[in-house]
């Protein structure tokens, strides 16, 4: 079997399958509950505080003679901590998740530079499918950027030596008081 992770970064969960052991004529159906532990190595790998639920199901399929696709759903609640009150957050993710595996596919030489291709749901057809890899993938995808507590907004704090106006985002606008000196030039100011 191939290891198909880069040489040192260990995953917190994988689900390895030799695609030699696929069966050609039918689907593979698959469904990944990481336990509670791969859960807690999965949020500290992505740096959250926590995944309380991951479920990942569907199936691989040949494509053609020598390549194969998936067609997965990706279910998970994760708790992250809010960009404003560094509350926790807990979101539930609903996921569809689309990979093709291609024989054909031509990977860059080492230190070689490419251009990203505008399919991201295509990879090159290794001796192993890691479907544990291709989970915490799509979890790392789907999470929300910016998590925030309901009701929870960023409050502006203005700055300045004592006697000085202190200067606002809207002071530093270069073209804020332009409207404002045309009234004036036109005789509209009151």
């Amino acid at each position: 079997m191939t290891d198909t992770t880069p040489s040192g970064d260990a995953l917190p969960f994988t689900h390895p399958i030799r695609v030699a052991d696929l069966p050609t004529g039918r689907p593979t159906q698959f469904e990944l509950v990481p336990d509670q532990a791969a859960c807690d190595a999965i949020a500290d790998d992505l740096g959250i505080t926590g995944v309380r639920k991951l479920r990942f199901t569907g199936q691989l399929k040949p494509l053609g003679k020598h390549d194969w696709q998936m067609a997965a759903d990706l279910g998970a609640t994760v708790v992250q901590d809010c960009v404003v009150t560094l509350n926790p957050v807990t979101t539930r993710i609903d996921d569809t998740v689309e990979r093709r595996w291609l024989s054909h596919f031509n990977e860059p030489a080492g230190g070689e530079e490419v251009e990203m291709p505008e399919d991201d749901s295509v990879d090159a057809l290794r001796d192993v499918i890691d479907l544990g890899q291709v989970m915490i993938e799509a979890l790392a995808l789907a999470l929300p950027l910016y998590p925030r507590v309901e009701g929870a907004e960023i409050q502006a704090s203005v700055f300045a030596e004592p006697g000085t106006k202190p200067m606002t985002d809207d002071d530093a606008k270069p073209f804020a008081g332009l409207s404002e000196l045309r009234d004036r030039l036109s005789g509209k100011d009151k």
